[in-house]
């Protein structure tokens, strides 16, 4: 690909500018030049999601703010050397890429694969992020990045919770029927005053996180505690476990948790791709 005038940042000798660095880009060894298109495709490519595979060339620009010019080079570009597959007027993640990227997590646990993504929502929000996952009827905590505040709830992983009380526990119900069905047969313990102990009432809960993708909830387990949570799907479609974000209710206020539903969506969503996995059909 070459270019000249105010693209030349797509030829690796072109560019006058220093490139902006994009948010999560590892630093170049030093004395070695960017090359500003890689940049650029990166950009594409982050545009697609496991909730919008395909996307329009327009839909390209929207999300990247490139120039309708420098969306259809690229794509067509990357058509072309199968980093993008065409379906109808629409582009997705080309096939290829399971090949190139199936050597990636060989031989990593999920778990380290995808501590990388709790320590960064722990760091956006300031508090404790979790992973719980399904175990024997309970849920168990398997990963964790906890918080600096010197005020927080006592976590650990290895800690076993039920699920019936608590925003991770929520969402492995709503996308584990079996597991599920099995607590709502079972006898529902008061934790606290705030622990839903009828189980129409938590069907009813249940049902609305499926519907809302997410479960947020306060007191149920911990007096003066709030936490919310969103699933975590395998390569299969399956739940993986409740990612989840934890803290004090006099730091988690409303007004917070409803400004991290997007950011723990997003970072769910980020740790089923980088496991491999896929939304449930």
């Amino acid at each position: 690909m070459t270019a000249s005038g105010p693209e030349a940042w797509d030829d690796e000798e072109g560019g006058t500018e220093p490139p902006a660095r994009r948010d999560g880009a590892r630093e170049l060894s030093g004395g070695v030049k960017p090359l500003l298109v890689l940049g650029k495709i990166r950009g594409i490519l982050d545009s697609f999601t496991l909730s919008r595979p395909a996307l329009t060339l327009s839909e390209i620009r929207a999300a990247t703010g490139y120039p309708t010019s420098t969306v259809q080079r690229l794509v067509a570009n990357l058509v072309a050397e199968e980093f993008l597959d065409r379906e109808g007027d629409r582009v997705r993640i080309g096939v290829k890429f399971a090949y190139w990227a199936a050597p990636a997590t060989r031989g990593l646990d999920e778990l380290e694969i995808v501590k990388p993504v709790l320590e960064g929502l722990r760091d956006a929000t300031g508090e404790t992020v979790t992973l719980f996952r399904l175990e024997e009827g309970f849920r168990v905590c398997v990963a964790m990045a906890e918080t600096r505040h010197g005020l927080r709830r006592e976590m650990h992983v290895g800690k076993i919770l039920p699920l019936h009380a608590g925003s991770a526990g929520r969402v492995i119900m709503a996308w584990n029927p079996e597991a599920a069905a099995a607590a709502l047969s079972a006898t529902l313990e008061r934790l606290t005053e705030h622990t839903i102990t009828d189980p129409a009432k938590l069907r009813a809960d249940v049902d609305q996180t499926r519907r809302d993708g997410y479960a947020m909830t306060s007191d149920e387990r911990d007096e003066g505690a709030t936490g919310l949570a969103a699933p975590v799907f395998d390569s299969m479609g399956d739940l993986m476990g409740a990612l989840g974000i934890s803290g004090p209710s006099l730091r988690v206020t409303p007004e917070k948790c409803r400004a991290w539903i997007d950011p723990l969506v997003a970072a769910a969503e980020q740790a089923t791709r980088l496991i491999g996995g896929r939304l449930p059909r």
